[in-house]
């Protein structure tokens, strides 16, 4: 019996029963061969060694210690350059502040209202040596005016009044001027630093890898520097206008005292001389008599 006839190509011998067969495999017409397969790197390990992922932006100096704890310097660095001049300004507006409180609160303990009573009682009686001996050496305000007057009532009372007043107003008012210069100085300085501020947000918007970042700090220097400004106005205007209105009472009581001292001594001047003085009369009535 014979074996079935096999088509073996010639010079190749016929394969052995239970022999392995090699199988190469050729690649599919139009494929391509992937280079990283042919150099047997892997796409993971050439993004890896990318330039672009090996190198990182270096980050912005932060601080460290104290200066990141405290959230008040913080946003003082972030309010840029104008924080600066609004920090003295605000210094300075403190410092005023404190020493005409002090100074009001002193006033109020130098009051001396039973004094002045007694000063006025004496010169009634006729007694001015008792009323100069009385207003001597007090710190009120009005006693140094009065005694001031009761020194000169023979020369120029109303001058001497006059000149006692003027001063005391001048002592009582002093640093308002520098409030006031505070007041409007601080919300300029905060419109300053708000100019300041969009300035630098609007010069990065060409640069489109650091434009967000830029932009929101430039944002946020100008809004610290608008609050800061307007909050040291506030903080200004409200002491302002109450020391002001304490600078009006005090002129008020001058004036009424220094009123009431001009009176009682031209009567005391009039009762000396026994002198008669027809009241409601005027001038030009009587000389249309004569």
């Amino acid at each position: 019996m014979q074996s079935p006839a096999t088509n073996v190509p010639q010079g190749q011998q016929p394969a052995v029963p239970g022999a392995s067969i090699p199988v190469t495999l050729s690649p599919a017409p139009g494929a391509a061969t992937s280079p990283a397969a042919a150099t047997g790197t892997s796409p993971t390990a050439t993004i890896a060694t990318s330039p672009t992922a090996a190198v990182s932006p270096a980050a912005e100096p932060q601080p460290t210690g104290f200066l990141a704890s405290n959230w008040l310097i913080s946003k003082f660095h972030q309010g840029g350059p104008v924080m600066w001049p609004i920090l003295i300004v605000s210094i300075i507006g403190l410092t005023v502040v404190i020493e005409r409180c002090l100074w009001w609160t002193g006033r109020w303990f130098r009051r001396d209202p039973k004094r002045i009573e007694k000063v006025f009682t004496a010169i009634e009686q006729g007694d001015t040596t008792e009323a100069s001996r009385l207003s001597r050496g007090s710190r009120d305000p009005v006693l140094r005016m009065m005694w001031n007057g009761l020194n000169h009532q023979h020369t120029s009372l109303q001058g001497a009044l006059q000149v006692a007043a003027g001063i005391e107003i001048k002592r009582a008012g002093r640093f308002l001027v520098v409030m006031d210069t505070l007041v409007t100085l601080a919300p300029l300085l905060g419109l300053l630093g708000t100019i300041t501020g969009l300035i630098r947000s609007f010069s990065f918007l060409g640069n489109e890898e650091l434009a967000v970042q830029a932009v929101t700090g430039g944002i946020a220097e100008a809004l610290i520097a608008t609050a800061c400004g307007l909050g040291i106005a506030i903080f200004a205007l409200i002491p302002f206008n109450f020391f002001t209105s304490r600078v009006s009472n005090l002129e008020f009581e001058l004036q009424t005292a220094a009123t009431n001292l001009e009176v009682m001594l031209e009567a005391q001047h009039r009762e000396h001389r026994g002198v008669e003085i027809e009241h409601g009369t005027p001038a030009s009535a009587t000389r249309s008599s004569i």
